[in-house]
């Protein structure tokens, strides 16, 4: 499951869909907007994505974690659009048979897409706003 989506991201219907009789672990990574970036008030966020070409790298992220680790079922959501401060703005989930591959999967998607794929957000502050890229 990859979706790229201007709608809210339902976590009880990810948590369906990663669920498998063989999963002993399922790790959720919910991205949620916060209301502060290294100590500026934020008010929004705004994301951009190249829909196709994003879902393609999302793709190949998800392949390369599938040959890493034994992962039974993978969701990626990602929003695109206006987000309020508390909206979720993307999430990674794993399912695989044991905890550590389900925790280092999901770290692993999450840290790639935030490297390497087409998404691009804009950070609003009070004060004027800045296209940011991951934040060290």
């Amino acid at each position: 499951m990859i979706t790229i989506t201007a709608d809210p991201i339902d976590v009880a219907a990810a948590m369906v869909y990663l669920q498998s009789d063989q999963a002993g672990a399922i790790d959720l990574f919910l991205g949620v907007v916060r209301d502060n970036t290294q100590e500026r008030p934020v008010d929004r966020l705004e994301y951009e994505a190249y829909d196709r070409m994003a879902i393609t790298e999302m793709e190949k992220i998800a392949d390369a974690a599938q040959q890493r680790w034994p992962i039974l079922r993978y969701a990626i959501i990602h929003r695109k659009g206006t987000l309020k401060i508390g909206e979720m703005a993307v999430l990674i989930g794993v399912s695989t048979a044991h905890r550590a591959d389900a925790f280092e999967a999901c770290r692993y998607i999450i840290d790639t897409i935030k490297q390497t794929v087409p998404i691009w957000k804009k950070e609003v502050f009070l004060d004027g706003e800045e296209w940011v890229n991951a934040h060290p």
